[in-house]
């Protein structure tokens, strides 16, 4: 049995293993070993990410996994903060996103996975904060019967959606010429564009008072240069895209509308919203009353793997986990320890709940 002691000192070890996306696999190997260690199969997948299962299949990592998934993510952005405590704050750089949920996931399904009569499966994915390697890695081999995220949304909150996103990176370049002379600069026509794409969000938003609904825009970077004989501008501007919003139309408009501006698009993910009539949500509202809070319900301007894995299993979803999400890749990023505990509590009644439920 993982005492708080031990759930506690699991989280601290996690966070202070500094593992920013593609250097993850000091922190892999640690939580396998733990997952050993407190009774679960666990390996290391071909991806790179850690699993862990309470009904091992008979060759480790081969067959598909049916049962109940957790999955939550192992890398951080960048920017290392030591960890530290200060009374029931726990500082380091993923407390909240998102090793604070797959630490409470690790130490539910060692508690109680084992005592279910169906396989529950845990996975620590790579590459979430880049583009989503681990999960992408998991969609042929998993077909799980429910999944739940491992993201920040306070221990008595249920998120149910996530904003898709796009990533536009724009190239402006042309001879140079004095700036006494005619015309603007590739610096001003770069602003021009961006100005066209704040208008047609603006647009876009108008009537749609409800954040989720809404088409939001920020300018991720703008750089300019010259060599003397040519200047040139790139820039990259970043949306975040809600339900109903048609992005390959917009892509095509803007591309036709870019003048000599060289457009990309990287990034994409279309927005996700799960159900809230499932036996999955009734388990953690159950499961939430029963710690003594009043559970609700959220979603979010962001993505996560939900938006990948989503779409593709088509089952029962949800994230959850500890933590106050606007300090998501802040430089104050701290988890309280109390909620993390409660949140381990919150986990273990919804398994037990979602098979009684079965």
């Amino acid at each position: 049995m993982v005492s708080d002691t031990a759930a506690v000192a699991l989280l601290e070890t996690m966070i202070g293993l500094y593992s920013p996306s593609y250097h993850e696999r000091a922190l892999v190997e640690f939580l396998v070993d733990w997952m050993r260690e407190a009774g679960l199969g666990a390996w290391r997948d071909e991806a790179g990410n850690a699993v862990g299962a309470s009904h091992p299949p008979p060759n480790l990592g081969e067959g598909e996994g049916k049962g109940l998934l957790l999955l939550g993510h192992l890398d951080t952005v960048p920017g290392f903060i030591p960890v530290h405590r200060e009374g029931d704050h726990l500082y380091g750089r993923g407390a909240v996103d998102a090793k604070g949920a797959l630490a409470a996931f690790c130490v539910a399904a060692a508690r109680v996975g084992p005592s279910l009569d169906q396989p529950l499966f845990l996975v620590g994915a790579v590459e979430e904060e880049a583009k989503s390697g681990g999960a992408r890695a998991l969609l042929d081999r998993f077909a799980p019967q429910a999944v739940v995220i491992g993201e920040p949304s306070g221990w008595d909150r249920i998120t149910v959606g996530y904003k898709g996103r796009l990533l536009v990176d724009v190239q402006l370049q042309r001879e140079m010429g004095h700036t006494a002379g005619p015309g603007g600069g590739v610096c001003e026509e770069a602003i021009s564009l961006w100005q066209m794409i704040r208008d047609r969000a603006d647009r876009w938003n108008e009537g749609r008072n409800r954040l989720f609904h809404q088409l939001d825009l920020y300018l991720r970077s703008i750089n300019s240069s010259n060599d003397s004989f040519t200047e040139r501008v790139d820039m990259t501007v970043g949306l975040r895209i809600p339900p109903g919003f048609d992005v390959e139309a917009f892509k095509s408009q803007l591309s036709a509308q870019a003048g000599e501006a060289s457009l990309s698009f990287r990034g994409q993910e279309l927005p996700f919203r799960a159900s809230k009539s499932t036996p999955l949500v009734r388990a953690f509202l159950y499961a939430i009353r029963a710690q003594g809070g009043e559970p609700r319900f959220a979603v979010k301007t962001g993505t996560s793997d939900m938006n990948i894995v989503g779409p593709a299993w088509d089952c029962p979803i949800v994230a959850y986990g500890p933590g106050d999400s606007s300090l998501d890749h802040t430089p104050h990023e701290h988890i309280l320890i109390s909620e993390y505990l409660r949140s381990i509590r919150v986990l273990e009644e919804a398994l037990r709940r979602l098979e009684d439920q079965d």
